[in-house]
């Protein structure tokens, strides 16, 4: 694991209340859309990467859903959204990991990324981390994506990003995955300032 990066993030999150995060979602609704485009059921196995303090679990298990992982090298967002679910999230995976060291030890069915690829300015990182996706989706399984768009910000919480749209992130994906829905979103963040996302749905051919 990244030390140094692990570090920013447990102090980010040890820091700052939820609403004080810029990319803070009370309700995260278009990722939970693209989710159900993607054909969620009650059996859908999930794993939502660099989830942090996130909602999204919290909106799967209103969903149905029990088969839930939940993947940030911060323990401490990981003890935060724990206690937040209480009860809700006692059959939820809590994984410790940087996503691009990190070993896939199941198969999913949907993997959740909002924010993490953008940060992945090595290219080396960002190779490591299509290849722990490959792994870790199932053929046929589903993908979202989000990254800042290509009028988003060039840096959050003090470090480099890279923008995508969600055509030159199929680039970086490779042939293996199909876009197959697209959204984008002025996303406002506690200060008032609007930040352009973008949302992606692939699939895994093969």
């Amino acid at each position: 694991m990244n030390e140094a990066r692990k570090d920013h993030w447990d102090r980010i999150y040890g820091s700052k209340s939820d609403s004080d995060l810029s990319w803070h979602q009370d309700a995260p609704e278009t990722s939970l859309g693209l989710a159900e485009c993607a054909g969620l059921t009650p059996d859908t196995r999930v794993i939502d990467v660099g989830a942090g303090t996130s909602r999204v679990v919290d909106g799967l298990i209103a969903r149905g859903l029990h088969d839930l992982s939940v993947l940030d090298l911060s323990q401490t967002a990981l003890d935060a959204q724990r206690a937040r679910l209480g009860p809700r999230g006692a059959d939820v995976e809590w994984i410790v990991a940087d996503i691009s060291r990190w070993s896939p030890q199941r198969v999913y069915n949907l993997w959740h990324d909002r924010a993490v690829f953008h940060f992945l300015v090595d290219p080396s990182d960002r190779a490591a981390y299509v290849t722990r996706l490959s792994r870790a989706l199932r053929i046929g399984g589903h993908a979202i994506i989000a990254t800042f768009a290509p009028d988003g910000p060039e840096t959050c919480s003090g470090l480099p990003v890279r923008r995508y749209s969600p055509e030159a992130l199929g680039g970086v994906l490779g042939p293996n995955f199909e876009l197959v829905a697209k959204r984008f979103q002025k996303h406002t963040t506690p200060s008032g300032n609007l930040q352009s996302f973008q949302f992606s749905l692939f699939r895994k051919l093969r």
